[in-house]
């Protein structure tokens, strides 16, 4: 064990781990780290400790010795709202280099990782990769939707709605009161249900244990599972590196487009191939989602709850129905095949415990996992739009976009940040035919906030709904639906076209041709060759911005950040392409 060989290193290893309640035989066992973003931050980190120790008990009853270290992460439903959502992306890769420093200061010969919600997942997917620790991932599960349903990505839709006066500051409170009944991630598919997925996608997790109701006893006996897995691992050193490789990514893009998965993905999953070594981008992405089946009824873009998930076979049920497309052969931490594991999954009880959950639902299984033979759509869910407005891409969830506007034509209203863009549509300075531009607003501009309370303020507008669209070099909420086209590269911090859009230009939208382009100024239409004349006229005028952030975790970020395309994580200067 690697362990053993450092604790000769490090003489001093032996008496510090005494002082703090370690035996003397506890020092020769493998040594297992237990990293977690458990802390009072959120409802989805809440929870985690009780799993942690579970999977410590897992880990003594194999023969292992594990470490408990902590990387509590934060919220982004409370960071909404103000300048606490640009620290959001950078968290990721903030708690990625801690898990980094805990496992590369004290050795350890395997490891269990536990996480929830929208970075801290990511980021302990791509801690695994960078370190390639022998890892299993256990993932904190999903919360209880409310009364009737109530789930937390509604919230922005009746805030939009009170301030517009069509509910009562009473009707709004009661929402606010009994959106989140329980600890987990938020029950919809949004980015962080939709990571949960990928990680069991990946080959990093127990087949089955994804996206698990937060207070369903299956979850505490797959922490403790893992626990014991994690020797296993470390006996037979098997190491990530040498199981995810791109095929393992391309399944998980197979899921992503079967589940209707958040498009933050599009940023998260090229990081964390980054860090496995494998290069991939966000156009990966668009070609595996054209002819992709989507399959899943969840909310936002679906009906249900996203707790119903398990209850409808899961992950695995997924994989069951897409199976034609994936590959099986791609190794997993259960020491076996993906194939392997299905077909284990299938002679087990696990079908008919998950049928037992759904029963009492009163819904049957295709109502939340469509069959292959009859998906919801038949074109996956993400495109990725290229054009003179974004030469490097933009993102659009076209599944969760009204039919109209998957083709349109639209007058410029930019807008420097989210508040000024949010107040026009609010007060209805914002009409039928308008593209909000929200800008400056990317990995360098500000941190890559999320546009969730602007694009609920239009999908929750019946007028603005399938009317407008709104375009940004910032990213969305995974409980974002509507007209909204996002991570435009390059962004206006750098210079990017998205910088030199002005009023009442006119700009085309074409979801199936993949297309997004400037095709008129101030309202007059005009051959290509005008417009990239004018646009050189105003990028010759252009100045950069001063940087917003000039110091601290921000500071860093910003002026490390690569492009949304490509990931958005910190890069080492120099290592930029």
């Amino acid at each position: 064990m690697r362990s053993q060989s450092v604790r000769k290193l490090a003489p001093e290893m032996d008496p510090l781990r005494i002082g703090m309640g370690w035996t003397v035989e506890d020092l020769e066992k493998p040594q297992i780290l237990v990293e977690s973003t458990f802390g009072d931050s959120h409802p989805g980190s809440a929870h985690l400790l009780e799993l942690v120790n579970l999977a410590c008990q897992g880990v003594s009853a194999a023969g292992g010795r594990a470490a408990r270290y902590f990387a509590t992460d934060i919220c982004d439903g409370m960071a909404q709202g103000h300048d606490g959502i640009n620290y959001s992306l950078a968290s990721r890769d903030a708690i990625c280099n801690l898990i980094e420093i805990h496992e590369r200061a004290t050795t350890f010969d395997a490891g269990v990782f536990l996480a929830s919600c929208d970075k801290a997942v990511p980021a302990h997917l791509m801690a695994i990769g960078r370190t390639n620790l022998p890892t299993v991932m256990v993932t904190g599960g999903v919360m209880s939707a409310g009364p009737n349903l109530l789930t937390l990505e509604q919230i922005g839709m009746y805030s939009a709605m009170c301030a517009r006066g069509e509910i009562t500051e009473e009707e709004f409170t009661y929402y606010k009161h009994h959106a989140c009944p329980s600890c987990g991630a938020c029950s919809f598919m949004g980015t962080a249900s939709t990571m949960q997925i990928l990680a069991e996608a990946l080959g990093l997790m127990l087949p089955g244990t994804a996206l698990l109701p937060a207070l369903n006893p299956d979850l505490k006996a797959a922490a403790r599972r893992a626990g014991e897995q994690a020797l296993f691992l470390a006996e037979h050193d098997l190491r990530p590196r040498d199981m995810v490789t791109r095929e393992s990514f391309e399944n998980a893009i197979m899921v992503h487009a079967a589940i209707s998965g958040s498009t933050n993905a599009l940023m998260h999953v090229p990081a964390i191939a980054h860090e496995f070594g494998v290069d991939l981008d966000a156009d990966t992405f668009d070609r595996m989602h054209r002819g992709a089946h989507y399959l899943l009824d969840i909310r936002p873009a679906g009906r249900f709850p996203a707790e119903y998930f398990y209850y409808a076979g899961g992950v695995p049920r997924v994989m069951e129905e897409i199976k034609s497309m994936l590959h099986l052969d791609a190794r997993t931490v259960t020491g076996k095949t993906l194939g392997e594991n299905l077909e284990d999954l299938r002679k087990s009880d696990y079908y008919e415990k998950c049928d037992a959950y759904l029963a009492k639902t009163g819904r049957a299984r295709t109502d939340i996992i469509r069959s292959f033979g009859a998906p919801i759509g038949k074109n996956g869910t993400i495109a990725v739009l290229r054009g003179n407005l974004a030469p490097e891409g933009a993102v659009i969830k076209h599944s969760a976009v009204p039919k109209e506007m998957h083709r349109a034509l639209l007058r410029a209203r930019p807008f420097d940040c989210e508040e000024d863009a949010i107040s026009a549509i609010l007060t209805h300075k914002i009409r039928p035919g308008d593209a909000v531009f929200i800008r400056y607003e990317g990995p360098k501009g500000s941190g890559m906030p999320e546009m969730f309370y602007t694009t609920e303020a239009i999908s929750s507008d019946p007028e603005l709904a399938a009317s407008i669209a709104l375009i940004t070099d910032g990213r969305f909420s995974g409980a974002s639906k509507g007209p909204a086209i996002g991570h435009v590269s390059p962004e206006a911090a750098q210079g990017g076209p998205i910088a030199l859009v002005e009023e009442g230009d006119l700009i085309s939208i074409d979801v199936e041709a993949r297309k997004l382009e400037i095709v008129g100024i101030h309202g007059e239409p005009c051959a290509p060759e005008e417009v990239e004349r004018v646009l050189a006229e105003r990028r010759a005028r252009w100045t950069p911005r001063p940087a917003r952030y000039t110091e601290g975790a921000l500071g860093v970020f910003t002026h490390l950040a690569a492009s949304p395309m490509k990931g958005g994580m910190m890069l080492v200067p120099g290592a930029q392409e």
